[in-house]
């Protein structure tokens, strides 16, 4: 494996990201911890999604290298629920938006795969794949006409909204009833049991390749970092508050860097670096 480029940038520039890049001989994954939806916190030091994270990171620097997509998704599953007390573990199982939660994507040497669990994206040789949630597009479209509506009806400026997303405001109760279906009809690590046919697997070619690793926090992935920091650019400057060109769950809020975390990597593989 030969790393090209990588990059991590969090949303904030007062917070430590709450994505992660783990690189070891045999794996290269994206971390993404998810946003908590609740002031509930498991660990006293760390964000929910960024104790997930963090978790995750430190599991994939002890798995075997032959380990399975099968054996990947228990190991990790057991790792992040070891660290629920009882009385945490028994009402984190009907209150989902209180677990640790993260999305991962991981690329396996020995196996020649990619392991897309959760909401997270490659380009494999230029070709785009992505594993989304099955109902964020249609909160997203919800926030936008919540937002499109203030504007018209001039309650609200886009300003306004940088500082105080309404349209957010509005959905998170519908995101939350949304975590419900978490782990059953789309898959994270949250230290329940995953569900396999949730999980997407990618078998790479046997001679050679270009790979990009990224989290959800670049809304158009290109081929290089410097493409995609342009894209998101471009966006930030042109739909700041994620209504029209691309359109998301939260804006690009004042005084950040970005609408989300963001992660990067760019590799090459092939039987020279084996």
């Amino acid at each position: 494996m030969e790393i090209i480029e990588q990059s991590i940038t969090a949303k904030s520039k007062t917070t430590e990201p709450e994505d992660g890049i783990v690189i070891t001989d045999d794996f290269i994954a994206v971390i993404d911890g998810s946003t908590s939806k609740t002031a509930k916190r498991i660990s006293p030091q760390h964000s929910n999604g960024r104790y997930c994270m963090l978790l995750i990171s430190e599991y994939i620097r002890s798995v075997d290298a032959d380990i399975d997509i099968n054996g990947f998704c228990s190991g990790v599953t057991s790792c992040v629920n070891s660290v629920y007390d009882k009385d945490t573990k028994e009402h984190a199982k009907s209150h989902p938006e209180e677990r640790i939660t993260a999305s991962c994507i991981v690329f396996s040497k020995k196996r020649r795969e990619i392991w897309m669990i959760g909401d997270c994206q490659c380009l494999i040789d230029g070709k785009l794949y992505e594993n989304p949630k099955p109902d964020e597009s249609i909160l997203a479209g919800h926030r936008a006409e919540i937002i499109s509506k203030a504007l018209a009806e001039k309650t609200h400026t886009i300003d306004d909204i940088r500082n105080n997303d309404i349209g957010r405001k509005a959905i998170i109760p519908d995101m939350i009833r949304n975590m419900e279906n978490q782990n059953k009809t789309y898959s994270v690590v949250d230290g329940f049991p995953i569900p396999m046919d949730k999980v997407k697997r990618i078998s790479l070619a046997d001679n050679e390749g270009t790979v990009v690793l990224a989290s959800d926090g670049y809304p158009f992935l290109c081929p290089t970092l410097s493409l995609s920091e342009e894209a998101l650019h471009q966006q930030l400057t042109n739909d700041p508050l994620n209504i029209k060109t691309f359109k998301a769950t939260k804006a690009f809020m004042d005084g950040n860097n970005s609408f989300d975390d963001r992660t990067y990597i760019r590799f090459r593989y092939s039987a020279n670096y084996l």
